[in-house]
């Protein structure tokens, strides 16, 4: 991805644990790099396809001025996301925020925090076989759409299938989700965990009956395993009712693990 690059970017803030700093206020360097895709504005040569680092300057020393913090990590993680926020063509922001003189006894030269926040593409798997199905699908979706931390959402047609895993139940609505979300993988675990309650879904029975069933899919090209999160889902590739709905968003994803496209998983499934 193009890159713009701000460097030493100096503004004067009232960052601090101490009294004295929120008081007097001090200096802070900001270094920032932002991500964006220059191929347009390039081409056209106008501002208005660009991403104007001076207004991106600007804001950042805005922002700094009128918002105060404690902790230097709580000024950078406010600042990216305010900027990823406002500016809807930054994909990604390496920010990097000194400060010269914080309230050391010993010599040195800077003190910084540098962190990396950026939209991420993720498919999220949708599902319910109690109540009004349909209802439970629809509110959660209704929500994420109106959470900031996602945007661009687009929903599969919904399908309904019969219960997977051998639990004697009623069939499932499922459908899958497209979206881009500013949350880390965990973080989004624990939004779609709070989506799950709010529908009040019960974990009595393993493949059991549930009001409503969110799973992360894919999350970029990212491999994790952890006992709390697997990414990509470990059981996709055996699930038509996942991969129907997903090859109808995004026939030609391509699996990080099996490097095969989603459109590729449901043909052998199908021939299973």
């Amino acid at each position: 991805m193009d890159q713009i690059r701000i460097k030493n970017l100096r503004i004067f803030a009232y960052h601090g644990v101490y009294e004295q700093e929120k008081e007097q206020g001090q200096n802070f360097i900001v270094n920032a790099v932002l991500h964006v895709d220059m191929e347009k504005a390039g081409r056209s040569d106008d501002i208005a396809d660009a991403v104007d680092y001076g207004a991106v300057c600007l804001f950042i020393d805005e922002y700094m001025r009128e918002n105060r913090f404690d902790l230097l990590e709580a000024v950078a993680e406010h600042v990216t996301k305010e900027l990823l926020f406002t500016f809807p063509a930054i994909r990604l922001v390496e920010m990097e925020i000194e400060k010269p003189n914080a309230p050391i006894p010993l010599r040195f030269d800077s003190v910084s925090v540098k962190i990396t926040r950026g939209w991420h593409k993720a498919f999220i798997a949708l599902g319910s076989n109690m109540g009004n199905k349909l209802k439970y699908l629809e509110r959660a979706v209704a929500n994420l759409q109106e959470d900031d931390c996602f945007r661009n959402i687009k929903v599969s047609n919904y399908m309904e299938t019969a219960p997977y895993g051998g639990v004697e139940q009623d069939d499932f609505l499922n459908g899958v989700l497209e979206a881009e979300t500013l949350y880390s993988p965990k973080e989004l675990l624990r939004r779609l965990q709070k989506e799950e309650k709010l529908a009040e879904r019960k974990r009595e029975v393993r493949w059991g009956p549930r009001t409503l069933d969110l799973d992360i899919l894919f999350y970029e090209d990212l491999i994790l395993a952890e006992e709390e999160l697997t990414i990509p889902h470990p059981d996709l590739k055996n699930r038509s009712f996942v991969l129907e709905p997903l090859a109808g968003l995004a026939p030609f994803f391509v699996h990080p693990v099996y490097r095969k496209t989603v459109k590729e998983l449901l043909a052998e499934l199908s021939r299973v």
